[in-house]
């Protein structure tokens, strides 16, 4: 199969869909693959490396889409990407298309098979392509919110950890998933006070053998987020509902009741966001306020570290690209894990809860 791997285009995007040492296993396999000039230079890795590794590197994005006939990315494409893709191309990609109907109109109008990283599922029936992101997110979020704390950054104010003698930040995260377990993690190693919240008590009860006592876990109701919101200094929207778009955990009205100039993070926002208050916001721009509240909704948090991001994304994907290129769709017929994985297809909405969020028939 022709693999194609065009540069990322949305907004501050450094990753890259294929690392020179995933295209050497591409090649390895028997497949041609074509890089679009530049696209690893966000990692460090430059067109010379790329050709090393057994790729043709090629002038344009419109090239790439053109001839091949599996197109591997990292975010979702972009309009002017979108009207490039062709009926009987495969795309390989995160999309996140429940709070995106243009997206998912372009992508059925195109007529290309897409397969969605986040909606892929392993053996344990976790998300295998979403967590990697999911861990650099979920560290990357206490890191935003220190800084958003800072008061030369309209925070209020608070050290993270506080020093001897001084309370340090109060941290909510609202999740116990990936993101929410390593946020917690880096939030208890900054020495905050953390309290972390979700539905599942068997999961409530791993986290609390897991922190032993170095975080509180709590059981996620209205009332209870409602009281810890109100005492927070960080808010950490961490909650993920596979293909459907994120809840509204935190209303506009809680911020009222909210510290001045405390700091809500939302790692759902390419789910839609998990505040009522959310919209998404860039690396350049990264927060705003609301109701004297510290918004913090980058939608695309790992691209900021795209070195780590992408390696950490390859190891992931790589088996399952393979198994795409090897078999073409027949990989999804075959492996029940990846089926769920396919999103579009035919020009319809194939992934029942995709298809559910956008209100559209699947």
């Amino acid at each position: 199969m022709l693999v194609g791997v065009p540069k990322e285009i949305k907004l501050s995007e450094f990753r890259v869909g294929l690392t020179p040492e995933a295209v050497r296993e591409y090649v390895a396999a028997g497949h041609r693959v074509i890089v679009e000039t530049g696209a690893g230079l966000g990692i460090d890795k430059d067109d010379d490396t790329y050709r090393k590794a057994g790729a043709e590197v090629v002038d344009s994005a419109a090239e790439v889409f053109a001839r091949a006939e599996m197109v591997v990315k990292v975010k979702e494409p972009q309009p002017s990407e979108w009207v490039q893709l062709r009926e009987g191309q495969i795309l390989f990609t995160y999309l996140h298309l429940a709070p995106d109907p243009d997206q998912a109109r372009g992508l059925m109008q195109a007529g290309v098979s897409a397969i969605a990283y986040e909606t892929v599922t392993g053996p344990g029936g976790g998300l295998p392509l979403l967590a990697p992101m999911s861990e650099v997110a979920g560290r990357l979020s206490i890191e935003a919110g220190a800084q958003a704390l800072r008061a030369s950054n309209g925070g209020r104010g608070t050290l993270m950890g506080g020093v001897p003698g001084v309370l340090p930040a109060r941290v909510v995260v609202l999740g116990g998933g990936v993101v929410g377990t390593q946020a917690a993690r880096m939030a208890v190693g900054l020495g905050a006070t953390v309290e972390i919240f979700d539905r599942s008590l068997p999961r409530l009860r791993q986290l609390d053998e897991m922190f032993q006592g170095r975080a509180i876990t709590r059981f996620s109701t209205v009332g209870t987020i409602e009281q810890a919101v109100a005492q927070a200094d960080v808010v950490i929207g961490a909650v993920l509902i596979p293909g459907a778009s994120a809840p509204h955990l935190v209303t506009r009205a809680m911020l009222g009741e909210m510290k001045h100039r405390a700091v809500l993070v939302d790692v759902a926002i390419d789910q839609g966001g998990c505040f009522e208050t959310s919209h998404a916001t860039t690396h350049e721009n990264p927060t705003y306020e609301v109701d004297g509240i510290i918004h913090y909704c980058v939608a695309n948090m790992p691209g900021a570290v795209p070195l780590t991001s992408s390696y950490a994304l390859n190891n992931a994907t790589l088996p399952f690209g393979l198994a795409l290129a090897n078999k073409g769709l027949k990989a999804c017929e075959e492996d029940p894990h990846l089926a769920p994985g396919l999103n579009v297809h035919n020009g319809k909405i194939v992934n029942a809860a995709v298809a559910e969020s956008l209100g559209f028939s699947s």
